[in-house]
């Protein structure tokens, strides 16, 4: 039988934490100073709540026009009683400042680093060009399953459809078709372990099915402002799924600001108890498996099209820092290049 999500999920992991809504920049901007910043912080009653589709969060951009170089972001909080509040409609000014400070060298072909509060982007390589991400895919479908507010509580089971992969990709998973869980261990399995499978149950049971979970996907992308950002699955599979990384910085520093996303997607490991076995899973991250650093999103991906791919939001120096890298030849060249990169942020001043 599979684990009560209230009894056995939330005792785990330990859902008790702060969502910090301060953090609103997106890539390459500046928010204006003296604009009133708000944050939520749940108890593990609360936590629960947002586990059953009580409590949400997001951020997107305001439909009217802003003028060039700037945009316009307001912020909508829902409480656990269910009232809605929006913030002051915030403008940001385009802003760059990586180039200088003797950056490393690194062997991804696209990577950005920015402030996660201000916006300022701190490392800059190939950041504006489009490329296959594989499975950084997954945090766009958390996203839009905590936009949706479902019941993480509700049983879904696999199907073999949910093992098709795309493109003749096998799915690559120790999942089974017939195998149930709840959906909050769904997309625990899809941010934590990367499980291609799961990614395609949580659209396929989404309201309206894939078709709407995808179109759901893009106007997410769009609303954020990511411009060169296309979805066509919600799992990575498939390489038509792409983006730069100055957009998935946007995506990062957005995802932040989910609890549930931020818990998930940082657990070292887990024990899925699928009833009749149990499978013992470990974050598909290594720098999120040895604890080194403070890492409050992560994703990684990886198919031949994209190669070794991680986007992280970390705290350096005291500093709220997204970590974009798409396209390392290995795994191993990738974490060196995320280390370089936060060794090197963690060494900056404060501000440039």
């Amino acid at each position: 039988m599979v684990k009560n999500l209230n009894k056995s999920l939330m005792r785990v992991l330990g859902l008790s934490f702060l969502v910090g809504m301060s953090s609103m920049s997106f890539a390459d901007i500046v928010m204006n100073s003296g604009t009133n910043q708000a944050s939520l912080s749940w108890s593990s009653e609360e936590a629960n709540q947002l586990l059953n589709g009580d409590v949400s969060a997001s951020v997107n951009k305001a439909d009217e026009p802003s003028p060039q170089g700037s945009a316009k972001i307001t912020t909508s909080i829902r409480s656990s009683n269910g009232a809605v509040q929006s913030s002051p409609t915030k403008t940001v000014q385009i802003f760059d400042t990586s180039a200088s400070f003797n950056q490393p060298s690194i062997n991804a072909r696209s990577a950005l680093v920015m402030d996660g509060q201000t916006g300022e982007v701190l490392y800059s390589k190939n950041s504006n060009t489009a490329f296959p991400i594989a499975s950084i895919t997954k945090l766009m479908t958390a996203v839009i399953i905590a936009d949706a507010r479902l019941n993480m509580s509700e049983n879904i089971t696999l199907q073999q459809i949910d093992f098709a992969g795309a493109g003749g990709k096998n799915s690559s998973s120790t999942l089974r078709a017939g195998d149930s869980m709840n959906r909050a261990e769904a997309l625990l399995f899809a941010l934590m372990k990367s499980e291609n499978p799961a990614a395609a149950a949580l659209a396929r049971t989404y309201p309206g099915g894939r078709v709407a979970f995808v179109s759901a996907m893009n106007a997410k992308a769009k609303s954020l402002g990511m411009n060169s950002t296309r979805y066509v699955e919600s799992s990575g599979l498939d390489p038509r799924n792409i983006s730069s990384a100055r957009d998935l910085g946007i995506l990062v520093n957005s995802a932040s600001q989910y609890g549930l996303i931020r818990q998930f997607s940082t657990t070292p490991s887990y024990d899925f108890n699928l009833g009749y076995r149990v499978l013992k899973s470990n974050n598909t991250n290594a720098l999120v498996r040895n604890g080194g650093w403070n890492i409050n999103i992560s994703k990684t991906g990886y198919i031949n099209e994209a190669g070794r791919c991680v986007v992280m939001h970390t705290t350096l120096n005291n500093r709220p820092a997204v970590v974009v890298l798409l396209g390392a030849d290995s795994s191993a060249a990738r974490t060196n290049d995320a280390t370089k990169l936060m060794t090197w942020v963690s060494q900056l001043p404060k501000r440039i």
